[in-house]
């Protein structure tokens, strides 16, 4: 047994297809065939079932292929150390991002981290908060940024941020004649929500929870994005994070977005990181660019007070 069978395991544990999880391992698929065989002998036991189209692993193989994960992982915090003691700023992170932060966040930070590591690979992924924490467990991921709270005593979270959401409406509902609301004033409200996987659907649903408001049923976005398109064409309101409302994000003339008064809805974002890694200390200095970032990114600006409202006060300074 090597490490080198153990990292083809693992391919194909991830790829489930022999011919993917070759050209994954930069091999023919007759020689990761062959290896794996070589494994499924030395163990004595099948490690995968294997059919025309798709590969599955046994029980066996696949808590075989876990613990490999494990080791392989071991082995990249070997190498991570070691190289980080000549040169604590460079080399790759691997970073996850949930959908709903990634694409607003980005623009805002990306600049600051090239600036401040100059020599850092940083590879993004975006995904589902559980696969994140998935990843982050397997190894997969060196960091993620996540919502808190985070209940796993093998991660250590890093607290970065809390960001408020905004009431989206459409301009001819009720609402947009106002500058803000008490939470308690969307009681009667039936929300836009993301479909289930989203973090944000489990927030908006307890900001829902906490006001006395609903769903609206049958409908479910896919993305943010979706649910803005959903409010402008007038089908119903949403709560959006701040930083999906920032610049450079377009501004819709369809939507109004209002800020709350009192109980603040908000979600508080952490990086978070295994316990055991190599990378503790340079994740630390990392975090800081995060955490840094100019706090007027997180507060409603004034440019959410509704046009009605503007055109009285310009009206009275004529009179």
């Amino acid at each position: 047994m090597n490490l080198r069978d153990l990292r083809y395991l693992v391919a194909l544990a991830d790829h489930k297809h022999f011919g993917r999880a070759a050209a994954a391992s930069f091999v023919s698929q007759p020689t990761l065939s062959t290896q794996i065989r070589k494994l499924e002998e030395e163990l004595g036991v099948a490690l995968v079932e294997r059919a025309p189209r798709k590969v599955m692993l046994t029980p066996a193989g696949r808590d075989i292929a876990d613990r490999a994960r494990r080791i392989v992982a071991e082995v990249e915090q070997m190498r991570e150390a070691a190289r980080r003691s000549q040169d604590p700023e460079a080399g790759t992170v691997r970073l996850g991002l949930f959908p709903t932060l990634g694409p607003y966040l980005l623009p805002h930070v990306v600049p600051h981290i090239r600036a401040r590591f100059p020599k850092l690979e940083l590879l993004l992924v975006e995904e589902k908060s559980d696969i994140i924490l998935a990843r982050l467990r397997e190894g997969r991921l060196d960091a993620g940024l996540l919502a808190l709270p985070i209940h796993d005593d093998q991660l250590h979270a890093e607290f970065l941020f809390e960001e408020p959401f905004l009431l989206a409406v459409p301009q001819s509902h009720p609402f947009a004649k106002r500058a803000s609301l008490s939470i308690k004033d969307i009681a009667d409200q039936r929300l836009l929500l993301l479909e289930d996987g989203h973090c944000l659907r489990d927030q908006a649903l307890d900001v829902c929870q906490l006001a006395g408001a609903g769903e609206m049923s049958g409908f479910q976005a896919t993305s943010l994005e979706t649910l803005r398109q959903m409010v402008a064409a007038n089908v119903g309101v949403t709560l959006l994070p701040t930083l999906a409302v920032k610049p450079p994000v377009a501004r819709s003339k369809d939507i109004h977005l209002l800020g709350f008064r009192d109980s603040t809805p908000s979600r508080r974002i952490a990086m978070v990181w295994r316990r055991s890694t190599a990378m503790s200390a340079f994740l630390h200095h990392l975090a800081d660019v995060f955490r840094d970032l100019p706090p007027d990114l997180f507060t409603a600006s004034p440019e959410f007070a509704p046009p009605a409202r503007k055109l009285a006060k310009t009206t009275k300074k004529r009179a």
